[in-house]
């Protein structure tokens, strides 16, 4: 996601790793490392304040950006670090800030506001440059998977349009006009088979197929307009099962795709010769909304960390699916809810856990 936030909140950056299995924060004092599942901070360091903090899975490598407060913490240097041995692996210094960094196994990209790279991560040998549009806010997004390795960027200042390139084959696969407005989030499925879009309007969500470029869904959040912070497809293979968004009213949208984001054509006049792509952005049994997450105009970062599905016992047909949904506030709280979808496309969430992420003490028994 985006990192940069104003100063008037703690938490500067936030990001989960390529499993969701752990998260990580800048903060104006440092950075510090969490564990998804039990809440337990797992690392941190309070050497200044970080506007990217990035993790490579569980390992002990970290891609870290300082805010440029003082002179060894540059927006313009990209320090890979160690948090075994707690020292800078390598640095790579730019011409203007670093705006986004994104990896995996094989691959690290560096996004600027003008330029993207793509490097080798273990050599560092830069594989690839693309020029791109006036990128000020570092919007793009990243499939970690090797088999479905796909960037996105904006490819237009004036309209919504993404760009996808092959990272792993290192070429462009398409362009997808996706908006009339320009891009405000994007987000690819961590296989690269989908990727959601929204527009600086953000009042549609839409979902496109990336092999065929085409549509296949398309969601209303809202009748008025709101900045979308971020997007977040369900773990899957296949086509995720939820989208999450949130937006600068404070609500986290969930949005269902998979087995019970398609309920039956309805039989009515109306139902019969609207498209399926206009009848989806009109109908609110896809979409359901969890209201103040966090104060209205204040930062958020969800994420689907994984969805169970319910069988009947005597039928064995899926009756319902449950999802683990992970929230950051960058006024300084983790959030974890259970979101229940049943066969009727009705929606039920519960708060599972809440606590404040900067009163969480190390524990000196656990490492990365």
């Amino acid at each position: 996601m985006a990192n940069q936030s104003s100063s008037a909140y703690p938490i500067l950056c936030a990001s989960f790793n390529q499993d969701t299995s752990c998260f990580a924060i800048g903060t104006t004092d440092g950075f510090k490392v969490f564990d998804s599942n039990t809440g337990r901070l797992c690392y941190e360091r309070a050497i200044g304040a970080f506007v990217i903090v990035e993790m490579l899975f569980s390992s002990s490598l970290l891609a870290i950006v300082g805010a440029g407060e003082e002179p060894s913490l540059s927006p313009r240097r990209l320090c890979l670090f160690n948090t075994t041995s707690g020292t800078a692996l390598r640095e790579l210094n730019f011409l203007t800030s670093i705006l986004a960094v994104r990896m995996n196994r094989k691959r690290l990209v560096v996004i600027l506001q003008d330029k993207s790279y793509i490097y080798d991560i273990n050599s560092l040998a830069i594989l690839d440059t693309i020029d791109t549009v006036s990128n000020i806010k570092g919007l793009c997004a990243f499939s970690p998977s090797l088999d479905g390795c796909f960037l996105a960027l904006p490819a237009s200042i004036s309209k919504g349009s993404v760009l996808l390139y092959n990272v792993m084959d290192l070429h462009l696969h398409c362009e997808i006009d996706a908006h009339r407005a320009p891009l405000a989030a994007i987000a690819l499925s961590s296989n690269g088979t989908y990727i959601a879009t929204a527009s600086e309007q953000g009042t549609i969500i839409r979902v496109h197929l990336v092999s065929e470029a085409t549509k296949s869904y398309s969601f209303r959040r809202g009748t008025y307009p709101s900045t979308i912070f971020s997007l977040s497809f369900a773990p899957s293979m296949q086509l995720p099962d939820i989208l999450v968004g949130t937006s600068s009213s404070g609500s986290v949208h969930a949005f269902s795709l998979g087995y019970f984001g398609r309920s039956k054509r309805s039989g009515s006049f109306l139902g019969s010769i609207i498209p399926n792509s206009v009848t989806d952005a009109l109908d609110p049994a896809h979409h359901d909304v969890l209201h103040n997450a966090a104060p209205a105009g204040v930062k958020s970062y969800a994420v689907v960390r994984k969805v169970d599905k319910v069988a009947d016992t005597s039928t064995s047909e899926i009756v319902a699916c449950r999802a683990t949904i992970s929230i950051i506030t960058y006024n300084g709280y983790f959030q974890e809810y259970n979101l229940s979808i049943n066969n009727q496309n009705e929606f039920l969430w519960t708060l599972e856990r809440e606590f404040k992420l900067l009163n969480v003490i190390l524990d000196d028994g656990i490492s990365l």
